[in-house]
């Protein structure tokens, strides 16, 4: 390997080298393909790290064999390497100008070579739109061809962990639950045995990943659709191998924005997700949850590299009423796990809805003034039909959800990598509480809402 980081051919010497889909790389010169090498150090056991190793391209570093060029039409900035003659955007796919040339300035230290192929991945995008053809936009679904799928890597942070966590609090076991009153205005109460609860242990995370783009570590962007490229993690990042600028050519990738040190505060909050699930797994016996009062964690050590994640990505630019949003398709280049939002035909989705309602409602009117039989009209069969009344929303709401997919994320608390040792517990009987008025424990911080752990408030 040269020192400019690029490669040469073990049989014959070449630099000429460029990857293929299978994940290996291939000289063009005597077409003999060949493997790179894990990287030295990324299958490190956490358990061994006593002190905070930072890779040294988690900060800056410059790299003469790729480029940066930003893209006039939606101002991304791509980075593709020099050998490339393919310059287009991935994210709108309008072709870049050299005039756009700026730094680069940043190279990370390793790379998740492409497994799935470019066909296998459209085979995988045309099965996800065929199921959702018939409210697909119109314009939407004659422009999508195999030309608009592109290769992306990605820039993220894979970082392990090995960390002591303390937890203390209260914990409620259900022994009765009882009702006083009439049936509409009754009231239910429960009585439950309180006890004390402490979990301590060692824990280890390996390879958790988080996004190096600003852009799409901001979660909060209701309009944005870059939530889809975050779902379809987790990568098989234990196979990663160190950067190589061969390893862009024929594909396109992302420039890094965020250094180790910016990533520190939302790293550390996901952390404290991943543990308390563990601590909180452990206490399920508390059928009416624990309230952690008190939660310490000790971060031994950790390792952060840079990484670039390949993803086969497609996207479609919506224009309505001045306003711009990118679709996207993403299937992961290592797994083929597919995610995507598909554009919406909206007349045709609230004309549906609306005749559905039309409907309901005419029923509604026939059921309650022009029945029959009005001496069999209860309560409960008077409820059920008024609840059809909401046929129409319920319509726009779900079938918005399917082709959409806002809440598709990557579930880090549950899919990170961890092992847990030395777990010391006590649950210690305190007192009874009788004539409860709540499901659950008071402050009750263990329980899972829309995938996500309430967090503690200290």
């Amino acid at each position: 390997m040269d020192n400019n980081k690029q490669l040469r051919c073990p049989h014959c010497n070449s630099s000429d080298i460029i990857p293929c889909d299978n994940g290996k790389l291939k000289c063009r010169y005597c077409s003999f393909e060949f493997e790179d090498k894990v990287l030295e150090g990324i299958n490190i056991d956490p358990k061994v790290l006593n002190d905070h190793y930072r890779g040294l391209s988690t900060y800056e570093i410059d790299d003469k064999d790729i480029v940066t060029y930003k893209c006039y039409n939606c101002g991304a900035e791509v980075v593709l390497n020099i050998k490339d003659t393919d310059y287009r955007c991935h994210w709108c796919h309008s072709v870049l100008s050299s005039s756009n040339k700026i730094d680069n300035g940043y190279s990370p230290d390793m790379i998740l070579p492409f497994k799935i192929s470019k066909e296998d991945a459209r085979r995988k995008m045309e099965k996800f739109v065929k199921k959702r053809r018939m409210f697909a936009n119109r314009k939407f679904k004659k422009a999508f061809k195999k030309d608009n799928i592109m290769g992306v890597y990605f820039p993220y942070m894979v970082v392990d962990f090995n960390c002591h966590a303390f937890y203390s609090g209260e914990g409620e076991i259900q022994l009765k639950k009882y009702s006083y009153g009439r049936s509409e205005n009754s009231v239910t109460y429960y009585d439950a045995n309180v006890y004390k609860v402490i979990r301590e242990f060692d824990i280890s995370i390996s390879d958790f990943v988080i996004e190096a783009n600003s852009q799409r570590l901001d979660s909060y962007n209701k309009g944005a659709t870059n939530n889809i490229i975050n779902s379809i993690l987790p990568f098989d990042t234990e196979n990663c191998v160190k950067f190589k600028s061969n390893y862009l050519i024929g594909y396109s990738s992302e420039k890094r924005d965020l250094s180790a040190e910016d990533l520190e505060d939302a790293v550390e909050k996901r952390l404290k997700d991943i543990i308390r699930l563990e601590a909180s797994m452990d206490a399920k016996q508390y059928d009416r949850g624990v309230n952690w009062e008190k939660e310490e964690l000790d971060v031994k050590g950790s390792q952060w590299l840079s990484a670039y994640l390949p993803v086969w990505l497609y996207s479609y630019e919506v224009k309505r009423w001045k306003k711009k949003t990118i679709h996207f398709i993403a299937v992961n280049g290592r797994t083929g796990e597919i995610m995507g939002s598909i554009p919406i035909a909206k007349i045709l989705l609230l004309f549906i809805s609306t005749v559905a309602e039309l409907l309901a409602i005419a029923f509604f009117i026939e059921y309650i003034y022009f029945s029959l039989y009005p001496e069999k009209i209860t309560f409960i069969s008077s409820l059920l039909v008024f609840l059809l009344l909401l046929i129409g929303p319920a319509i726009y709401k779900t079938i918005n959800y399917f082709y959409r997919n806002n809440s598709a994320k990557h579930k880090y608390e549950k899919e990170t990598k961890n092992e847990i040792s030395n777990l010391v517990k006590t649950d210690e009987f305190k007192y009874k509480r009788e004539g409860l008025t709540t499901e659950k424990i008071f402050g009750c911080n263990t329980d899972i809402l829309k995938g996500e752990y309430i967090r503690i408030k200290k």
